[in-house]
């Protein structure tokens, strides 16, 4: 913000808009701001760039997911900003420039529910994956009957990649057939699965359901 010791341009010091105010030997200068360069990148820098990059174009098609699945994970951070930070720290792999993501590592959601015990995966039916799971919850972790089941199957090979199924069955259904494209048989695709409160509040740790083949 810039000060007006006098008249309307009498020392005239700060910022205001792209204009810039100060004195020089007593005299009141003002000048346009400098323009701010374009850094090039060092080399420590671009594998980060790289990983951010790559993580955030991953989540950003289940972000509406995230905002849920992190939001109590990081206080003080942005759900957002939490899920990108922990994939970063465990979701990559390779050697830059040939990063790519760790599938089995990735995590769309950490909260405090019990995660689905037992969980198990079939293709019994065409496109369809059967998900199973027990009625245990451990002693002492939230987690009740009424908690919905959270799908998400990743097909790499698909410009639209993620399928996504909320509250279409509950921890005390033990079972849930996943549709998915019939165009996906024969394709290897990536599934997680969570549950969230009948609140919407409170989510458990994704669970890496498996690689699974379409049938």
């Amino acid at each position: 913000m810039g000060k007006s010791l006098g008249g309307p341009f009498y020392h005239w010091t700060g910022r205001v808009g792209n204009t810039v105010g100060r004195v020089v030997n007593g005299v009141n200068v003002i000048a346009m701001a400098a323009a701010r360069g374009h850094r090039v990148p060092s080399e420590a820098q671009l594998p980060v760039q790289l990983k951010v990059k790559l993580v955030s174009q991953f989540l950003s098609r289940v972000s509406p997911f995230i905002r849920v699945g992190f939001e109590d994970h990081a206080p003080g951070m942005s759900a957002w900003n939490a899920a990108v930070q922990y994939n970063l720290e465990n979701a990559v792999t390779g050697v830059y420039p040939a990063l790519s993501i760790d599938y089995p590592q990735v995590l769309f959601s950490k909260g405090k529910l019990a995660m689905a015990a037992g969980l198990a995966w079939a293709t019994t039916v065409d496109a369809q994956i059967d998900l199973s799971w027990l009625a245990s919850v451990p002693a002492y972790t939230p987690g009740a009957g009424t908690d919905k089941l959270a799908v998400l199957v990743y097909n790499p090979l698909e410009v639209n990649p993620f399928l996504v199924s909320v509250g279409d069955a509950v921890r005390s259904d033990l079972s849930f057939d996943m549709p998915v494209p019939a165009t996906w048989s024969g394709q290897t695709v990536y599934v997680y699965v969570s549950f969230v409160s009948s609140d919407g509040r409170v989510t458990s740790t994704t669970q890496f359901a498996g690689a699974v083949e379409v049938q």
